[in-house]
């Protein structure tokens, strides 16, 4: 936090006209070992902004993180004659594996829907990037199906009031992520607005990574498919003929 004040002053010293945002986050590694089960990340900075400041104008801030884009199909289960199936389907090329937002207040009393659909303010304006032909309602359907079911994994959530903001200077917010997140790079970007407007942004990225027995599986399950496979089927095979003695000695 003194490195991040310091920075200010010099900044200020230097008469910058333009918005300058300074993030940070608590941690650009997050390890996932045996036992996750989730971890906490503090995104922090300022938002330097001196002639703004002189005018009396406040600022919001909103803070976007999201995972590692996966392309992702959606089915649709229906019933007939009393057993659920799989009837329609949608591909997406691009779907956030994580998505979420915070913010100093409402989205809808920051910015307008136009604003808020360009930089994805809100889970209704994820940009999921459908694969092939499809009518906008069907693909309207199954992206709010996928929100939705996402939405009760964990893995998209919007946090209002979630972010905090001193003085029109330094910010914080805090965004949980579960135990089920998906290993790669995440982009955490800041956005700092006023009346309505975006006048600054920053990206800031935290690498999520399997270390110790999980890499080890996770590796060889990608590199050594064949022996892998092999193992599992021998370790099924030992377990199952083990189980089996035991019960027979009992």
């Amino acid at each position: 936090m003194r490195i991040l004040l310091a920075l200010l002053c010099a900044l200020t010293l230097m008469g910058q006209r333009d918005p300058i945002l300074v993030p940070e986050v608590s941690q650009h590694e997050v390890q996932v070992r045996q036992g996750f089960t989730g971890t906490e990340l503090l995104l922090f900075g300022a938002v330097l902004d001196p002639a703004q400041r002189a005018a009396g104008q406040r600022y919001d801030i909103v803070v976007v993180l999201k995972g590692p884009s996966e392309p992702i199909r959606m089915r649709e289960k229906e019933r007939i004659g009393g057993i659920w199936i799989n009837a329609e389907s949608s591909d997406f090329r691009s779907a956030p594996s994580f998505f979420a937002i915070a913010s100093t207040r409402p989205i809808d009393q920051i910015v307008d829907e136009k604003t808020a659909a360009i930089y994805e303010f809100g889970t209704r304006y994820i940009q999921l990037s459908p694969s092939g032909a499809i009518d906008p309602e069907e693909q309207a359907r199954f992206a709010a199906g996928l929100v939705d079911l996402r939405t009760r994994q964990g893995l998209y959530k919007e946090e209002i009031g979630g972010a905090q903001l001193r003085e029109d200077i330094l910010y914080q917010a805090r965004i949980a992520l579960p135990s089920n997140v998906v290993t790669g790079v995440y982009t955490a970007e800041t956005f700092a607005v006023t009346r309505g407007r975006v006048i600054a942004s920053a990206v800031s990225e935290v690498e999520v990574r399997k270390v110790g027995f999980e890499r080890a599986v996770e590796y060889n399950a990608q590199e050594n498919s064949l022996l892998y496979g092999l193992a599992a089927v021998f370790l099924s095979i030992g377990m199952g003929w083990a189980a089996g003695r035991f019960y027979a000695m009992i």
